[in-house]
């Protein structure tokens, strides 16, 4: 019996090997540009592959351990950077396609890997005889002649340890994993539930009047929508936002904009197999009980401690001073749309569904613009070039499509991206248009990091990932205003990425304070607007005409145009993340009263929700935006003051975009108001945010 019971173990283990030797994860990518070989890969790869890569890395960590030689930064520190290669590799990969490119089986694995990894993070992070090597040194780190870079890794890798619970004694060491893990599982579990709830309603319009008042476009799109649904002859419309939007915006039937509204503001919280309010309170509870374990009085204090802000009354002040200013022009808007109720013989109240309508009308009638008549200079393909034009009049980079490259996705395009020397510096993935396997909004995201090993320059892979409306037969992707700043947003974020210059990957690109990771793809933004800019790229795509400069007066003039709403939103839900966040009592009842209390006190009006009310709310309970949504804001301080100094210079001013490249190469490895400083001459003022917003 017992034979048999070995013979059994053996076989096993052959074929594990077997299967790791086989699995393309582990392998080297091997082709031209160190991408991803996606059409290798198959779901259920990624689980046995990590579990290898743990393996790997868990025998580098020992080897660590197990020097025989005195601590130093490059037998330690620097050994503990360029560890877990592999695993990082193969983790990236992994959480990039269950957002972007996601499948049950991808679903499901995520469920086993993500506590996986935080048992092994915490093993490490944990580890006395390893700790006690790094401790040494940070403890004579003045003694060291450490340069800024290895200064501030040294630095940043201390403070991992102390985060990670290396002081505790066993028994909170233990707790502390213990809540690592269930985080993990419930912060994967709240994102499923968010696009299940998005993917699971649907409007379903099938008579001609219930199409009333919405543009040709977009009913062409809500056509094809319901082709794909099986449901010929009808229109559907979605509660992604390309869809969601434009119908609260342009539907004169209340109706139904009440209908789908409350379906977009009540995901998550329908007492359903997908309901987010208890998982809401766990994880809630669950970091302030870890916050407090490592000695910091809530969440928030353990989030901000190695950001910009330091702590949360610094962020509450940043917030206060846009509030009221903001708060009073949302009230102005609000009577506005009241009086235009009025004139139209109604006399129903303003709701949260009507608001939208309300400012197209408004906004049409102040300034004779509506976006419909904007949209056909922003066709998806001119904006984009029109971002690779600024990009190579800023900083001389180029981008060449690349056909034949692996692709998660065949609608994704890639472009190789070369520096002005005609150095390559990396790819550049675009992915443009919603699928059900996608997680709603955009974000940029890496799927190699750059950094510098023996010499050896790894080149980053960089992906935009947004969520556009599709051409349609007869019409071609056309974006919004607010869609096309969106493209220059996330663009910004690739360029941080792309530039990135740094020896160590964790110090690299985007790797920096929560709330100075915005300014680089905010300031982006500025240049949409700029009449000089709009020439270069935003032409009428059936006659290519470039758009009239009494429509960029328009768009200019209107631009100011229901920022109260926009910035109340918005920080609307940036309080109510910091409330979450500064509890130091756990939180006892339904999330949704503790959020209607919070706003009652802030004084936020009922014709006003939070931008994302709690039980949908993927920044702070999935992304990594808790305690720090407020980033934001701040990052736009800083981006339109620095954006005054392009508006000295010129806007295309080279020696001026070299100046802010030198912030986007360094990363982390500076601190940055020193680095901003540098560029600027001064700290960052808030005058030119509340100028720009038009909240004077």
């Amino acid at each position: 019996m017992k034979k048999i019971y070995v013979y059994v173990i053996i076989g096993l283990s052959m074929l594990i090997q077997t299967q790791a030797e086989n699995n393309p994860l582990l392998s080297p990518f091997n082709n031209q540009y160190n991408v991803p070989p996606f059409e290798k890969f198959r779901s259920g790869d990624f689980f046995p592959a990590i579990q290898e890569a743990i393996t790997i890395n868990k025998k580098e960590i020992q080897s660590i351990i197990d020097n025989k030689n005195a601590p130093t930064f490059e037998n330690t520190i620097e050994s503990l950077e360029y560890s877990g290669e592999l695993l990082n590799q193969i983790a990236t990969i992994f959480f990039n396609l269950n957002s972007a490119n996601t499948n049950q089986e991808i679903q499901d694995a995520a469920k086993d890997i993500a506590p996986l990894l935080s048992k092994h993070n915490d093993e490490i992070l944990q580890n006395p005889k390893l700790f006690e090597r790094v401790k040494a040194i940070y403890n004579t780190r003045t003694k060291l002649n450490l340069n800024t870079e290895q200064s501030r890794l040294l630095d940043k890798t201390y403070k991992a340890f102390i985060k990670s619970g290396a002081n505790l004694d066993e028994q909170k060491k233990a707790r502390l994993s213990a809540i690592n893990e269930r985080l993990s599982l419930l912060e994967l579990k709240f994102a499923d539930n968010v696009l299940a709830e998005t993917n699971n309603f649907k409007l379903v319009l099938d008579k001609k009047e219930d199409l009333a008042g919405l543009p040709q476009q977009f009913i062409d799109g809500a056509a094809e929508t319901a082709k794909e649904m099986d449901l010929p002859g009808k229109w559907v419309v979605t509660l992604h936002n390309p869809s969601l939007m434009p119908f609260l915006q342009y539907s004169s039937r209340r109706d139904l904009r009440e209908k789908i509204w409350k379906a977009y503001s009540n995901r998550g919280n329908n007492d359903n197999e997908y309901d987010n309010k208890e998982t809401i309170k766990e994880i809630v509870n669950l970091r302030m009980e870890r916050a407090q374990l490592l000695g910091y009085k809530n969440h928030a204090e353990y989030r901000l401690d190695d950001a910009m802000a330091k702590t949360p009354e610094n962020v509450f002040n940043l917030l206060d001073q846009i509030w009221s200013p903001a708060l009073k022009v949302a009230k102005q808007e609000a009577d506005e749309y009241r009086e235009m109720i009025k004139s139209e013989g109604d006399n129903f109240k303003l709701e949260p569904w009507d608001w939208r309508y309300y400012a197209e009308k408004v906004r049409k009638a102040k300034y004779d613009i509506d976006e419909e008549e904007t949209k056909p200079y922003f066709k998806l393909e001119n904006v984009r070039e029109g971002i690779f034009t600024l990009a190579n009049k800023l900083y001389g980079i180029t981008f060449k499509e690349i056909k034949n490259i692996p692709k998660y996705n065949p609608d994704i395009l890639a472009y190789e991206v070369i520096d002005s020397n005609k150095a390559f510096l990396g790819i550049l993935y675009m992915d443009f248009y919603p699928r059900p396997n996608k997680q709603q909004g955009a974000w940029m995201t890496n799927y190699v990091e750059e950094y510098i090993k023996n010499g050896k320059k790894i080149h980053p892979v960089v992906s935009l990932v947004f969520n556009f409306t599709k051409p349609t037969a007869s019409s071609p992707a056309l974006l919004t205003y607010d869609e096309t700043e969106t493209m220059f947003h996330e663009f910004g974020h690739s360029l941080h990425g792309l530039f990135a210059n740094t020896k160590y990957r964790s110090l690299e690109g985007t790797n920096v304070p929560r709330d100075f990771v915005e300014m680089p793809s905010q300031i982006m933004e500025n240049w949409v607007v700029e009449p000089e800019m709009l020439a270069l790229f935003a032409k009428h795509y059936k006659t290519g005409k470039v758009i009239p400069q009494s429509l960029v007066d328009k768009i200019q003039k209107s631009n100011k145009y229901g920022q109260g709403f926009g910035t109340v939103e918005y920080l609307a839900a940036s309080y109510l993340d910091m409330d979450y966040h500064i509890l130091t009592e756990p939180l006892k009842e339904n999330p949704m009263t503790f959020e209607n209390e919070e706003m009652t006190k802030l004084g936020l009006i009922p014709e006003i929700i939070s931008r994302y009310r709690s039980t949908y709310y993927n920044h702070i309970f999935t992304t990594g935006y808790d305690a720090g949504y407020y980033s934001y804001i701040w990052a736009e301080v800083l981006d339109k003051d620095a954006f005054e100094k392009f508006k000295e210079d010129g806007i295309f001013n080279r020696s001026t975009a070299i100046g802010l490249r030198h912030i986007l190469e360094r990363g982390n490895s500076e601190d940055p108001m020193k680095m901003y400083i540098e560029f600027r001459g001064k700290e960052p003022s808030i005058q030119p945010l509340l100028k720009k917003r038009g909240l004077l």
